[in-house]
């Protein structure tokens, strides 16, 4: 009777300890949503900046699936549903519970792997986001918190221009984010903080500061039907281009992009002959290495 009863009791400390990691709010990511994205710029430090018009997108609505999920690691791929049905694979976020390794943008298209001490990571979660070609986009680490009564994860980090300018700007190179994700009864929202940064011979120069806010709300499953169907037809594809760049990462302690418009209507194409067989689990790797070789320095 001892023996179970420690038995138990071990069970029930060990639910505990990942309950009190945080990991419940992660699942709280997954699921199908209908997404508004807020942004304005706020401030500038010269007053003779130009603000640029404030942007809304509003209707979208996005599959967050949950492609690996355990105690201490999820990854979540969202898929965009537009139009008539219509979906689009967007970005991926990989949760990991005290991860030592963490890649910093440096500007440039340029993303250095530095190693954590595992005093500054513990009770930590990192949030991975990668972009809808699996690349690296931006990287930090923070614990899951109540405060004022919501549950909340906070991080500050730099990243490349969002896609929304990152073909109309060239007044900065640097996006440097605060997010902040709040947990609510039918969603989240994903609160930002945003400062535009002019970096150049060493030096940060903010151009202007910027608000958004994305809002997910909890939305009917069979909204999510046809991004539910996609994954099912193209999961092998996908799978096989996270894989071929975690070689790289593995390999390498920094990494260049170059040409990733080109690299991501290449991947797009190639999904498309996965889907008609063209492309298969006995080429795939192979072709999918030659082309992250033409992308990555």
């Amino acid at each position: 009777m001892k023996k179970v009863f420690n038995i138990v009791v071990a069970a029930v400390l060990s639910a505990s300890a990942t309950a009190q990691t945080g990991k419940e709010n992660i699942d709280k990511l997954c699921g199908c949503f209908e997404v508004t994205f807020k942004y304005a710029e706020t401030f500038s430090p010269d007053k003779d900046y130009k603000f640029h018009d404030r942007e809304k997108i509003q209707g979208a609505t996005e599959l967050a699936l949950p492609i690996i999920n355990t105690d201490k690691r999820v990854v979540i791929q969202h898929l965009l549903v537009v139009g008539n049905g219509m979906v689009v694979k967007h970005w991926r976020e990989d949760w990991t519970y005290e991860n030592p390794v963490q890649w910093n943008y440096k500007g440039d298209k340029v993303w250095e792997k530095v190693s954590l001490n595992k005093n500054d990571v513990k009770g930590k979660w990192s949030q991975s986001v990668w972009e809808v070609t699996d690349a690296p986009r931006y990287q930090g680490s923070a614990p899951w918190q109540f405060v004022n009564g919501h549950t909340i994860w906070e991080n500050t980090t730099d990243a490349p221009l969002p896609r929304r300018e990152y073909t109309q700007r060239s007044d900065y190179n640097i996006l440097n984010r605060t997010n902040r994700l709040v947990i609510k009864n039918d969603g989240y929202d994903h609160v930002q903080d945003n400062k535009k940064v002019l970096r150049a011979n060493g030096s940060d120069k903010i151009i202007a500061e910027e608000k958004g806010l994305n809002l997910y709300e909890k939305a009917d499953e069979a909204d999510c039907e046809a991004a539910a169907k996609y994954w099912e037809e193209h999961k092998g594809f996908w799978t096989a281009v996270q894989q071929e760049w975690d070689k790289v990462l593995s390999a390498k302690s920094t990494i260049k992009l170059v040409n990733d418009n080109e690299l991501m209507n290449t991947l797009f194409k190639l999904a498309d002959d996965w889907k008609a067989k063209t492309l298969t689990a006995g080429n795939v790797n192979t072709t999918l290495a030659g082309v992250l070789a033409k992308h990555i320095q």
